[in-house]
C-alpha cells in the first residue's frame, strides 16, 4: 500500500498541471501512510509550508494541534496522523489573503490518495472548501453552521474552523467553539488513537 501511495504522489508531482511548482523546486507538502488513522484535510499550504516542504507549520498549527490534543512527535507520525490538504501546493497571494486551491485538484487526486489509507477512522474537515466537498450536501449553509451541528457528521467526519490566529473575531463570537467543540475533538481523536 506505501508503494501505491509514493506512485500517486509521483504521479501528481510528475502532472503538467504542477510544471511551475516543479521548476520553483517545490513538492507537494502532505504527509500520510496506508496505517494512517486521521486525515487533516484543510485548504493548501501556506507560503511558509510551501517553503519547509512541513504542513502545518507555523502558528496555525500550534493551535490545531492543541485543538486535537495531541503532541508534534504525533501530529507528525505519519501512521498516525495524514495531512492531505485540497491542494498540495500554496496557491498564491489574492487581495485579502491566499488564493483558494484549485478546483481540481481534490476531485482528482484525493479518491485515489485516500484509497491508499483504509484505516483511516477519522477527516477532520478544516475550512469551507474542504467541508463543501466532503460533506457535499449535508453541510450546512455557512461554515459556522457547520461546525456546530459538528455532532451529525461523526463518528467519521469533524468539521472545524481554521485555527488561524486572524480568526480572532470569528471566536469571540463563538465562544461555544472552545466550550464544547475542542473538548469533543479532542476526545475524539483520543479514542481513534486508541488511548481510551
Amino acid at each position: 500500500m506505501a508503494d501505491v501511495l509514493r506512485a500517486v504522489v509521483d504521479e501528481l508531482t510528475a502532472d503538467p498541471s504542477n510544471a511551475w511548482a516543479r521548476d520553483l523546486g517545490y513538492r507537494p507538502v502532505w504527509a500520510g501512510s496506508s496505517s494512517a488513522r486521521i486525515v487533516i484535510i484543510g485548504q493548501a499550504p501556506g507560503w511558509r509550508a510551501q517553503e519547509s516542504g512541513i504542513p502545518w507549520d507555523d502558528a496555525s498549527g500550534v493551535r490545531l494541534r492543541s485543538w486535537l490534543g495531541v503532541r508534534d512527535d504525533e501530529f507528525y507520525d505519519p501512521e498516525l496522523v495524514a495531512v492531505v490538504p485540497m491542494d498540495f501546493y500554496f496557491p498564491g497571494k489574492g487581495k485579502t489573503g491566499d488564493l483558494p486551491p484549485r478546483r481540481d485538484f481534490a476531485p482528482r487526486w484525493h479518491p485515489r490518495i485516500l484509497a491508499g489509507m483504509p484505516d483511516v477512522e477519522l477527516r477532520v474537515l478544516i475550512g469551507a472548501y474542504a467541508q463543501r466537498f466532503y460533506l457535499a450536501g449535508r453541510a450546512k449553509a455557512n461554515l459556522t453552521e457547520t461546525v456546530r451541528a459538528y455532532g451529525e457528521y461523526l463518528p467519521g467526519e469533524f468539521p472545524l474552523v481554521h485555527p488561524s490566529p486572524l480568526n480572532y473575531r470569528w471566536h469571540a463570537r463563538n465562544t461555544w467553539f472552545e466550550a464544547e467543540v475542542v473538548p469533543e475533538l479532542a476526545r475524539r481523536v483520543s479514542i481513534v488513537l486508541g488511548r481510551g
